[in-house]
C-alpha cells in the first residue's frame, strides 16, 4: 500500500500500520494506536482503511443502546447489508466484526475514539479478548482489528497489568507530535527564526497547521507578529479556545479549574512541586494527584535533574497551553473583544520571551542536543539530556545549566560528554564561556565531568566576535545558533 502524497512524514507509523495490516495468517490480530489529540491518527487509520478496503468505526460519547446502534449501522453498510444490524449486546457486535474478512485475506477494522465506547461499556475490553481467543478461532477471520484513542491514560491501561487485552497486541503504535524541525518544514517557514517563534506557540501539531488556522502561516519575521494577531488572538478562530478544549476532552480530568491553576503556575515558571504549591497556596502535598493525573494524560513532563537524583523539574508538554496560560489567560477579557488583541500583544512581548519562548527554546536545545546533533559535537554517542543545577559552595548559589549531555565514552561507561547554556534574545560573548568554565570546575571536582567535557553555547542572538575567535582555537567550544539547529550537526 502506498503512502498518500497527502500525507506529510509518517513514514514510519504508515510502515507499522501497513505492514500490520497485511500480517499473513487465519486468525484474528490485535492492535493499539494512541498519541495526544490532533496529531492525525484518525487520517492515517482513514488513508489505510481505503487503501485496504477496510471497516472504519468512529466513536462518540453515548450510551451504550446508542453505540450498538451506531456500530450495527456503520458495519451493516461495510457489509452491503440492505438493513442495520441490530446487536442487543457487544458480545453479538463483536463476533460479528470478526466475520468481516470471510471474502478471503487480512482485513483491516479499525475503532476510533475507542475510550468512549469503553466507557459506556466497561467490559468491552473483555469480550474483545475472548473474541481473540484461540478458543473462539471458528467464528473468526483474518481482521486485523486496531483501536485507537487520544486518552492517554486509558489507551496505556489496555495493554498493562492485569488488564484483559495484556499480551494480546501485535502492534502498539504511538503517534507522536511533529520535532521542531518536521514542524518548520510541514508549516513551510523557511526562515529559522520564525520557525522556532512559530513552534513556541503551536508545536509540533499538525491539526493547528491546516484545520485550526486555514493554512495560515507566517511569511516570515515581519509577518510574525500579524500572524499571532489574526491566527492566534482573534477570538473568530478556532485556535483561539483550543487550549481550553484541550482540557475540557480529557476524560481523567474533573475539577479543570483545578488543573488549570496547576498549569499555570509551571507556565509562570514554577518547575518544582513546591513552587507550583506556593503559586496556588496549597501545600506540596494536595498536588500529588492533580500533577499525577496531568501527567498520565500526557499534558505534562517529569524531568529528573540532570546532577541532583533527587530533584526533578514540570514541564508543560504543549507549547500552546504555556502559551494560554502565560499570554491569553491574563488578558481573556480583552481578547474575547474584537480589535483588543493588538494591544493585548504588544503589552505581552515581555512575558512571552520570558516564559513563552525562552523555556521553549532550552527545549527545543535539549532536543536538538538528544536528536539531531552528531556524536562528533558532543564526542560521544549521547545517552540522555537533560537540565539541571549545580551548587556552587564558595559563591553560595546555584548555577543553571540549560543542556547537560550524557554519553557513552570509549570503554563504554556513561560520562558527561557536554554542558551547555541556551539564551533565546542575548548575544553571547566571553561572560556565558567563563561561566560554563566555572560550572566545569564544579562537576570535575565532584568527579562528575573531566576536563574533556564540552562547552557549548546556544544563541538564538548570535555571538561575539572573541567568543567566535576563542570557539575557532578550541575545539571543545561548540556554538549553535539558530540556523545550525535547523539545518546542521
Amino acid at each position: 500500500m502506498d503512502k498518500p502524497a497527502e500525507m506529510f512524514d509518517r513514514d514510519f507509523e504508515w510502515a507499522e500500520l501497513t505492514r500490520f495490516a497485511a500480517l499473513p495468517g487465519p486468525r484474528a490480530t490485535l492492535g493499539v494506536v494512541s498519541g495526544r489529540r490532533r496529531q492525525g491518527k484518525t487520517f492515517l487509520l482513514d488513508a489505510l482503511t481505503r487503501a485496504d478496503n477496510g471497516f472504519m468505526f468512529t466513536a462518540t460519547e453515548t450510551t451504550e443502546t446508542d453505540a450498538l446502534r451506531q456500530f450495527g449501522e456503520a458495519l451493516a453498510r461495510y457489509r452491503d447489508q440492505p438493513t442495520p444490524f441490530r446487536f442487543a449486546h457487544w458480545d453479538e457486535a463483536v463476533t460479528e466484526l470478526m466475520r468481516i474478512a470471510d471474502r478471503g485475506g487480512p482485513t483491516t477494522a479499525v475503532i476510533d475514539e475507542f475510550p468512549f465506547l469503553a466507557k459506556a461499556s466497561p467490559a468491552l475490553p473483555s469480550i474483545i479478548q475472548r473474541a481473540l481467543d484461540p478458543t473462539a478461532q471458528h467464528a473468526n477471520t483474518p481482521v486485523r482489528l486496531l483501536l485507537c484513542g487520544s486518552a492517554l491514560s486509558f489507551m496505556g491501561s489496555l495493554l498493562a497489568g492485569n488488564a484483559p487485552l495484556r499480551g494480546r497486541a501485535a502492534l502498539e503504535l504511538v503517534v507522536p507530535t511533529l520535532d521542531f524541525r518536521l514542524a518548520a518544514e510541514f508549516w513551510e517557514i523557511s526562515d529559522p527564526r520564525t520557525a522556532l517563534l512559530t513552534n513556541a506557540i503551536v508545536g509540533g501539531t499538525p491539526a493547528y497547521r491546516r484545520e485550526f488556522t486555514q493554512g495560515d502561516t507566517p511569511s516570515g519575521p515581519d509577518d510574525f507578529d500579524d500572524w499571532v494577531v489574526r491566527a492566534v488572538l482573534n477570538p473568530a478562530r478556532p485556535l483561539f479556545r483550543e487550549p481550553r478544549y484541550l482540557l475540557a476532552e480529557e476524560p481523567e480530568l474533573h475539577d479543570t479549574a483545578l488543573y488549570h491553576s496547576v498549569l499555570a503556575a509551571i507556565a509562570a515558571g514554577n518547575a518544582a512541586r513546591g513552587g507550583i504549591a506556593d503559586y496556588l497556596g496549597r501545600k506540596s502535598t494536595d498536588l500529588a494527584h492533580p500533577l499525577s493525573v496531568l501527567q498520565d494524560v500526557g499534558m505534562i513532563t517529569h524531568e529528573a535533574d540532570a546532577f541532583r537524583r533527587n530533584r526533578s523539574a514540570y514541564r508543560i508538554a504543549e507549547p500552546l497551553v504555556t502559551f494560554y496560560h502565560a499570554v491569553m489567560r491574563p488578558a481573556w477579557g480583552d481578547l474575547e473583544r474584537p480589535g483588543r488583541a493588538t494591544a493585548v500583544w504588544r503589552r505581552a512581548q515581555t512575558t512571552f520571551r520570558s516564559k513563552v519562548v525562552g523555556p521553549h527554546f532550552e527545549q527545543v536545545c535539549r532536543e536538538w542536543a538528544r536528536w539531531h546533533a552528531a556524536p562528533e559535537t558532543h564526542g560521544g554517542q549521547v545517552t540522555r539530556v537533560a537540565s539541571g543545577t549545580v551548587n556552587d559552595p564558595v559563591a553560595k548559589t546555584g548555577h543553571e545549566v540549560d543542556v547537560a549531555t550524557h554519553g557513552e565514552n570509549g570503554d563504554g561507561r556513561e560520562t558527561l560528554l557536554a554542558i551547555g547554556e541556551a539564551k533565546w534574545n542575548d548575544v553571547m560573548g566571553m561572560g556565558h564561556l567563563e561561566r560554563l568554565q566555572r560550572i566545569r570546575a564544579l562537576l570535575t571536582a565532584r568527579g562528575t565531568a573531566t576536563d574533556a567535557t564540552r562547552l557549548q553555547c546556544y544563541s538564538g542572538g548570535g555571538f561575539t566576535d572573541e567568543l567566535r575567535r576563542r570557539a575557532d582555537d578550541d575545539p571543545s567550544i561548540e556554538l549553535i545558533d539558530l540556523d545550525r539547529l535547523y539545518h546542521g550537526a
